[in-house]
């Protein structure tokens, strides 16, 4: 980044109210061309409310905005676009059954003779993904393409309005570490060519590996801005939340509990899960690490009885259980918190209490009928021990924090009184103070007696939250260490050993 380059955007003292909230007050913001500029801070900080001001889908209260060296006032998304701002959201706005190069200039058709240019529209927007790379065909329909097309997509869209900044909001929510790569090599060319970025994540380790700059932003108000190279992780989770880094995790557990909850005997589930044996213990979190795809979710999922074709044992409590279902598994005692909370663990539309008490409906039968009054106060409890923030228990969850939605996916799993709780990637898409919340939410779980299984994507957490680590690699268990011991450095070593380590590792921990 040139640092003698001037700014390209300037926010000054910008300010926005809804009703009893001020959700901005009196920020300043600004990024220069040619920059990657991350802009971090927890949910209900104003990131969303400052962006959607500059993309023109909110009105600021007061402030102003330098564009290119010109006052603005965007009074629209067109607005914005007109001047060269593109912004893609969390959630695509793609129309699945319209082709690629439809969806990139929808409502900016190519006409000729007063009809639709198809042949020109899909020419030029080949052009444009020729400059983001990946196979991706302009007749192509939307609704075909994976998450990491369709974001490709987006960003194409943005480069046909010939956008000069644009604000990526929580791009790598839904993308594997591949994805993630090719992403992060696409917002490097753009950057190459004077596009400027600003990139909105959770995900700090993000932050460093992308961004030349950051702002941080707490309760509607500028805490700071920092040149990535010159902080850490530690400062800017201090300046987000005012707690430190040293602080996020609680204690591990003191003392081992001798009883097994639950164990696995040569557990394997397709290609993803190959003949793994553990067990895990009473108030204990068994933490599973391993490089995308080494068959984590796999694994959770089969004792879960969420997959077919598992074969191996599963004891629980020292008797055999035949887990052939998700409701089987409940029925014994095991739950899970997927992966996707908004596709496999809530139901959007639906009220906070009924996603709640779903999978434990018929506890509330009785021969007359539905027993509100126990459903209520079972509802009230989990919210109250959960410190779920809602405004009744009719809300709707879409309407919900990330934080908060993942809240009443733990709250639905601790109704059905697990003895073994099952918890993939459980802070994904969560701001750091909601993480902290739900750290201690597990190891309070944990010292209660349950027994968890914990996967996550972020290595900090594995060790910061687990007593011990199941590594995994292709499917395969490479070791399991001791929490206390455990590093960064050691769980690589494992998780990327090769196939002649797999086989060796494999086979020493298989026989003890």
């Amino acid at each position: 980044m040139d640092l003698t380059q001037a700014n390209l955007l300037e926010m000054r003292q910008i300010r926005k109210t809804f009703p009893g909230v001020t959700a901005l007050d009196r920020v300043d913001f600004s990024c220069r061309q040619g920059e990657i500029h991350g802009l971090i801070g927890e949910n209900g900080a104003g990131k969303s409310t400052l962006v959607k001001i500059l993309a023109g889908a909110y009105h600021a209260d007061g402030g102003e905005i330098v564009f290119d060296g010109e006052n603005r006032r965007f009074t629209s998304p067109h607005d914005a676009q007109q001047a060269g701002i593109g912004i893609i959201y969390q959630e695509f706005t793609l129309l699945p059954d319209m082709s690629v190069a439809d969806n990139i200039f929808l409502g900016r058709e190519i006409l000729l003779h007063g009809f639709v240019n198809h042949h020109h529209m899909r020419t030029e927007a080949l052009k444009i993904l020729d400059r983001l790379g990946g196979n991706i065909r302009a007749q192509q329909l939307a609704g075909q393409l994976t998450v990491a097309q369709q974001q490709r997509v987006e960003i194409a869209k943005a480069l046909s309005l010939d956008a000069r900044l644009i604000i990526m909001d929580e791009p790598s929510a839904a993308l594997g570490g591949h994805e993630l790569d090719m992403l992060f090599e696409i917002m490097r060319s753009l950057k190459s060519e004077g596009v400027t970025l600003i990139y909105i994540s959770h995900r700090l380790s993000e932050i460093f590996e992308i961004c030349d700059r950051v702002t941080v932003l707490k309760d509607g108000e500028r805490v700071g801005v920092k040149f990535v190279a010159e902080t850490d992780e530690s400062e800017l989770v201090r300046m987000m939340v005012g707690r430190d880094f040293e602080d996020v995790f609680p204690p591990l557990s003191e003392q081992a509990n001798e009883h097994v909850v639950l164990k696995v005997g040569n557990l394997s589930c397709g290609e993803g899960v190959q003949d793994v044996t553990f067990d895990i213990r009473s108030g204990e979190i068994l933490g599973i690490a391993g490089l995308a795809g080494s068959g984590q979710t796999e694994l959770v999922r089969a004792i879960f009885g969420a997959d077919s074709e598992v074969k191996g044992d599963i004891e629980l409590n020292n008797e055999p259980v035949h887990i052939s279902s998700p409701k089987r598994a409940i029925q014994a005692g095991i739950t899970m918190a997927p992966e996707d909370r908004k596709t496999h663990g809530l139901l959007l539309d639906m009220s906070v209490g009924k996603n709640i008490t779903l999978p434990i409906v018929k506890r509330f039968l009785r021969f007359l009928g539905l027993s509100s009054k126990k459903e209520t106060e079972t509802v009230e409890r989990l919210i109250a021990n959960l410190d779920i923030r809602i405004t009744g228990h009719d809300q709707k969850v879409g309407q919900l924090s990330g934080g908060n939605q993942q809240k009443v996916v733990l709250a639905k799993c601790l109704g059905c009184e697990p003895k073994v709780l099952l918890l993939d990637d459980p802070t994904r898409g969560v701001d750091v103070g909601a993480k902290f919340e739900i750290y201690r939410l597990i190891r309070d779980l944990a010292n209660n007696g349950a027994a968890i299984l914990f996967i996550s994507s972020e290595l900090p957490e594995i060790l910061g939250m687990s007593d011990r680590i199941l590594v995994l690699s292709r499917g395969r268990l490479m070791g399991i260490l001791d929490g206390k011991q455990a590093t960064e450095e050691r769980i690589m070593e494992l998780a990327t050993g090769t196939n002649s380590q797999v086989e060796a590792i494999g086979e020493a921990v298989h026989h003890g």
